[in-house]
């Protein structure tokens, strides 16, 4: 592996202008993005101005959208249409990968299966790779049970964020050492985000009383460089997110940490402490 590229997420930068969040990339290091696109056409028209800058700038770039559709009742005719809607407005942006957020964990397997049928064809026809996260909510919230789409689809690649599976199961994991061993060969970009069995978010991986866990986490992110060795290059986006994943003080509603900091602190610990 020649270098891991370290992309920076738009979630928590809501209040900054397209312009300003490109600008912000820059100033810290980033090598890409990674984002949900808001509605605002506005913002839209902007970062793609922004997309395109940046990659006559730097060939390089990378821009990883995130297919994510808000929860609400319906069926699984009406969810792949409203999926595919979503991944059809990505086309313009011409998107490294897609990280979707595939699926509901109280579908059927049957009915996350015709979900993921669909997003496949589309990034087989459209050329565009997809990575389906792994998620509370979604077809991959349960270690376990992504065996069973895995075996059935094997050419399915994933995103790391074993945060959400250690909530699932309300553990660090420790006794799934056999499924992880299955799991992390379809893992093609990691969320560096470090939880525990009670949340997918500490308040800051840093302090002394969480160094069990971020080194844990640190295992699991190094296994998967290894596994992927091979490859040119890697993709990492560290992913602490804004309130409700950081906690806050109550009655003031104070972060208990600034979330900008730890992902710019998580990118520099993992330039310092990732071997490949």
């Amino acid at each position: 592996m020649k270098n891991i590229n370290y992309l920076y997420p738009h979630w928590g930068s809501d209040n900054l202008s397209a312009s300003e969040f490109f600008e912000l990339i820059k100033i810290k290091g980033f090598q890409g993005v990674e984002i949900n696109l808001p509605e605002d056409e506005t913002f839209k028209k902007e970062f793609l101005r922004g997309l395109e800058k940046s990659r006559e700038q730097n060939p390089n770039f990378i821009c990883v959208l995130q297919q994510v559709l808000p929860v609400k009742l319906e069926t699984v005719e009406a969810y792949i249409i409203n999926v595919l809607t979503q991944l059809e407005r990505m086309l313009p942006y011409h998107p490294n990968f897609i990280n979707s957020h595939t699926g509901k964990d109280h579908f059927s397997f049957k009915d996350n299966c015709l979900v993921i049928e669909a997003i496949e064809s589309f990034s087989k026809q459209n050329n565009i790779p997809v990575y389906h996260e792994i998620h509370r909510g979604r077809f991959t919230f349960h270690s376990g049970t992504t065996l069973t789409y895995l075996d059935k689809y094997p050419q399915l690649q994933l995103v790391g964020d074993l945060s959400h599976w250690c909530v699932v199961s309300e553990s660090m994991l420790q006794d799934q050492e056999h499924i992880l061993e299955k799991i992390i060969p379809h893992i093609k970009h990691i969320h560096a985000r470090v939880g525990f069995e009670q949340a997918p978010q500490v308040n800051n991986p840093f302090a002394p009383e969480w160094n069990t866990y971020l080194e844990q986490y640190l295992h699991w992110w190094q296994r998967i460089i290894k596994e992927h060795i091979s490859l040119d290059t890697f993709s990492i986006t560290p992913e602490f997110g804004p309130y409700p994943y950081m906690p806050q003080s109550p009655f003031s509603k104070k972060p208990l940490a600034n979330q900008q900091e730890l992902n710019v602190t998580m990118k520099t610990y993992l330039e310092s402490r990732l071997k490949f």
